[in-house]
């Protein structure tokens, strides 16, 4: 049986792990360990913040390793897991399907999407479960026609204990996340190594040949057939450059800013995140309540239950480089003309529940969906595979997306990673 190596355990990662294993022998390695939720009380980091020993968001690591913070030159801060799971286990579950870019390629996914349908419990009936504050804000948004809609959710949301840390790793196991998968790859035989950083192709006679990765200061050969790059929209490209293999000098984002205001007793920090949303040509607009702003960002004031959030994420434009340690991603003109944009909507939604202008404060500007940077193509749409690639190297990260989405990645870059799965089988395993 032909050897799979498959980089990254999110949510690219996981699926093609799940597809492959029984055709192939899959080995996926982690740079992270074992997820592990933030278990601290947050009681108590509100009196470390209080006491002013909350400065930098960098600092989320020393208590809770598998949230990775870096900031980009013009300061904002980018978030991804470091862990079983990837970002998977810090995202809110939603289950948007988000492929029309690729859609306008002539690539149809439909079959992806309702195989993952079926596989994964996904719903949008969670209405019951809403604060009064969220139906108030639901009614809001339709008065004043944006047309608001209630989040599809990945998970059991039926046995949602409203505890409002999804993006902290949810502790009841409520919420799906990519670990899912992995757990029935690993059932049907796959290895899982963590602690293991890819760190370049081996690539002989235009093959690759394995991965070059370190475990610690150890250093080590990985042998495989076929290999997947499913180390995120900033991993895989790194991995990519160090491999002698160009990637695009473009990265978008999805830029995150929250605009809050004091509301007594709003309880959205104990609150499904993200329970309905408003989709825009560039944004999407929804509740949200910000853990990282709370922590790190002065202007959010104790205590957590008194302020109400809507959260923006933009769909940004793909100028920076992810070459190098870092990313230098700035936004464009046009980036913060629409989100301006998207913050009056929020302004005018807080005017009509009664809030002056005055009372708002804002969140901190940061994003979780990096990708772009080998985007899928009229040429490469029927193989989904790039003409820089070997022939048995591809990738099943956001990195194959066309342009930002704007919106929650998850579902659709599981669709992508099925076909990949569906492709490589077809063209490597043996009879």
């Amino acid at each position: 049986m032909k050897k799979a190596l498959v980089v990254g355990s999110g949510a690219g990662g996981a699926t093609v792990a799940r597809e492959l294993q029984e055709r192939f022998e899959v080995t996926v390695l982690e740079a992270g360990r074992e997820f592990r939720p933030l278990k601290a009380d947050l009681r108590k980091i509100e009196k470390i913040k209080k006491a002013g020993l909350l400065f930098d968001e960098r600092e989320i690591g020393l208590i809770f390793p598998s949230m990775k913070i870096r900031k980009t030159g013009d300061g904002m801060v980018l978030v991804n897991g470091s862990g079983t799971g990837g970002t998977t286990t810090l995202a809110t579950a939603n289950a948007l399907r988000l492929d029309q870019d690729l859609i306008a390629l002539g690539i149809d996914l439909g079959r992806e999407f309702e195989e993952l349908g079926r596989e994964i419990p996904i719903t949008a009936a969670h209405q019951r479960k809403w604060s009064e504050v969220t139906r108030l804000l639901f009614r809001t948004f339709e008065e004043m026609g944006l047309k608001p809609r209630p989040m599809p959710k990945m998970g059991r949301f039926e046995d949602c204990g409203g505890c409002g840390r999804c993006v902290l790793g949810c502790p009841n196991g409520v919420k799906w996340d990519s670990r899912e998968f992995l757990r029935s790859a690993l059932g049907r035989g796959a290895t899982l190594r963590t602690g293991v950083r890819a760190a370049r192709i081996v690539i002989e006679s235009g093959q690759a040949a394995g991965v070059e990765a370190r475990a610690g200061l150890r250093r080590e050969f990985i042998p495989a057939d076929i290999v997947v790059l499913a180390a995120g929209g900033l991993g895989t490209p790194r991995i990519l450059e160090m491999s002698g293999i160009p990637s695009e000098p473009r990265l978008f984002v999805d830029p995150v800013l929250c605009v809050a205001a004091p509301w007594k007793n709003a309880g959205q920090n104990a609150d499904l995140p993200m329970p309905f949303f408003v989709r825009r040509e560039n944004d999407i607009i929804s509740p949200y309540f910000d853990h990282l702003s709370y922590f790190f960002n002065a202007d959010w004031k104790p205590p957590a239950g008194d302020i109400l959030s809507l959260m923006i994420k933009l769909a940004d434009e793909d100028r920076c480089s992810v070459g190098g340690r870092k990313a230098g991603k700035v936004l464009t003109g046009k980036d913060r003309e629409r989100l301006k944009d998207a913050v009056d909507v929020c302004i005018d939604v807080f005017r009509r529940l009664g809030v002056p202008k005055g009372s708002l404060f804002f969140g901190t500007l940061n994003a979780g969906h990096p990708g772009g940077a080998l985007p899928l193509l009229p040429s490469s749409a029927a193989t989904f595979h790039d003409s820089r690639l070997p022939e048995n190297l591809y990738v099943a990260d956001a990195s194959l997306l066309p342009r930002s989405l704007g919106g929650p990645p998850i579902l659709t870059i599981m669709a992508m990673a099925k076909r990949v799965a569906r492709i490589i089988s077809d063209g490597f395993a043996q009879p």
